[in-house]
């Protein structure tokens, strides 16, 4: 565990907040309805800084590609191409700086790693990880130290091809479910994150399977309700026993919820291992930020955490609206679900992949690639922003610290009691004590002014981000009571001295 971890990953996963009721069940907006709302211009809210916190806000995770894979997620070519690989030394420290680090000194705290996808080295035996181009672990490891990022979330998309029935990482399933044959993938398991963790990259979390019901034309490995529950509890706890602060979660795909959480949450000893229920819910159409209002991510959790550690626009790219909905996603799987962090897919795609566009904060250019014409201004091994997912990530990089903590806001309904879904709200303490709230306006046509009771004497400061806007400071104003009027699609951080 680093040393700057204020608490071990056991305390927070034991103490970080209240228990959550389950998420009240509405009918799912869709983007096109949510534009049709009730026509509201305004709303009064109260932070209620008075009562107890709601939870502890970890800080956010990105994944990382730093091996190949086709386009349109077709294939996994032999070609070595990654990040921070591809890039020259100057533009690997400034994504480290500002993308990862979001320009603060603290920025993201996760890094997603895809073990059998973007880290697919093997040895001899063909069932251990390793490197698969030289450096390729150290790289990372100098990623993580000088970006300050904690750890990586390892997660396997598929175990390595000598345990499986079709000798590949692409689809298949594990060869055998006995349990010598179990026990012996857990040790191969947990020496592939040893192998990380020899090197400099230290394990903040663990997960089995990435999707386990899906077979892809990229890393992948179905498991049945039964046979994740086997495999997980005879690998599981050799993690655990291996690197007791890493938190365990579980499915990630569809959480507690799913047939495989059932099976999970009908055995005791699975139970115990699960530290958190891990789902994946993108930004297509019924699957936007409204999702998080409507539907019940949290009643059946066990006492356990629940958090989307997988989020990007699967299908059409990223627009101007998904900006904002990407922001409301981070606030409503907190708000409603008490989350203590969401993932968000890709820090960097390459130039070259159908797909960049919606999955990336920014894009760089492999060596020796024709570009397409709209990246005719990124240089070989350089790279550059994709503005509107950034801008949906950042305030939150450069506002809410790590362990930042979450209090609730009275905020007003619609009738029937259906929260507003264009225009949300968020508030925190820092952990040096001082207030922050977020808003938003999800609107591509109207204003809405907000007026909060802060319950917070002096002055806060504004910014404001958009589609294309990043951190346009939009003046101060004295608490209490704040009235912030938003322009169509925009999102502002106010923070208090």
């Amino acid at each position: 565990m680093p040393s700057h971890h204020p608490l071990s990953r056991r305390t927070l996963l034991r103490g970080s907040g209240a228990a959550v009721a389950g998420a009240a069940l509405w009918p799912v907006l869709d983007q096109a309805s949510a534009s049709g709302a009730p026509d509201i211009d305004s709303g009064s809210y109260t932070v209620r800084f008075d009562k107890n916190r709601e939870q502890t806000i970890w800080g956010l995770g990105f994944e990382i590609q730093s091996d190949s894979i086709g386009s349109g997620n077709n294939g996994m070519p032999d070609v070595v191409s990654g990040v921070p690989y591809d890039l020259t030394d100057s533009e690997r420290e400034r994504f480290y700086q500002q993308i990862l680090k979001g320009g603060t000194n603290r920025g993201f705290r996760y890094c997603r790693l895809a073990m059998g996808l973007y880290h697919r080295g093997l040895d001899s035996t063909k069932k251990h990880m390793v490197d698969r181009y030289q450096g390729q672990t150290t790289l990372l490891a100098d990623m993580l130290k000088k970006s300050g990022v904690e750890g990586v979330a390892a997660e396997y998309w598929s175990p390595a091809p000598g345990w499986k029935n079709n000798k590949s990482y692409i689809a298949g399933r594990l060869a055998s479910f006995s349990p010598d044959a179990l026990d012996a993938l857990g040790d191969a398991m947990v020496g592939d994150l040893k192998y990380l963790s020899d090197r400099g990259v230290p394990i903040s979390m663990w997960g089995l399977q990435n999707e386990p019901r899906y077979k892809t034309k990229y890393a992948s490995c179905q498991y049945t309700p039964e046979q994740y529950l086997k495999t997980f509890k005879a690998v599981a706890p050799k993690i655990r026993k291996k690197y007791p602060d890493a938190l365990i979660h579980a499915d990630s795909q569809d959480g507690w919820s799913g047939e495989i959480g059932k099976a999970i949450k009908a055995d005791a000893d699975a139970l115990g291992c699960v530290d958190a229920w891990t789902y994946h819910r993108l930004g297509n159409g019924d699957h936007n930020s409204d999702r998080q209002i409507t539907e019940d991510f949290s009643s059946g959790r066990s006492g356990k955490h629940v958090f989307c550690n997988e989020f990007e626009y699967l299908h059409g790219g990223t627009t101007d609206w998904r900006t904002i909905n990407t922001a409301q996603s981070i606030m409503n799987w907190m708000t409603f679900h008490n989350s203590p962090t969401w993932f968000w897919l890709h820090a960097l795609k390459p130039t070259t992949n159908s797909e960049s566009d919606g999955y990336s904060l920014g894009f760089w250019r492999p060596p020796n690639v024709k570009n397409p014409e709209r990246f005719r201004h990124i240089k070989e091994r350089h790279w550059d922003f994709n503005p509107r997912n950034w801008n949906a990530v950042a305030g939150f990089l450069r506002y809410m610290p790590w362990n930042s903590v979450r209090y609730h806001v009275d905020e007003p309904r619609h009738t029937g009691g259906k929260p507003y879904t264009e225009h949300r709200i968020m508030a925190w303490r820092t952990p040096g004590g001082k207030p922050a709230l977020v808003v938003t306006n999800r609107s591509e046509k109207d204003s809405f002014t907000y007026t909060v009771d802060t319950q917070t004497k002096g002055d806060f400061h504004g910014h404001r981000y958009g589609p294309s806007t990043h951190n346009k400071s939009v003046g101060t104003k004295n608490g209490p009571k704040l009235t912030l009027t938003l322009p169509p699609l925009s999102i502002e951080f106010w923070t208090a001295d």
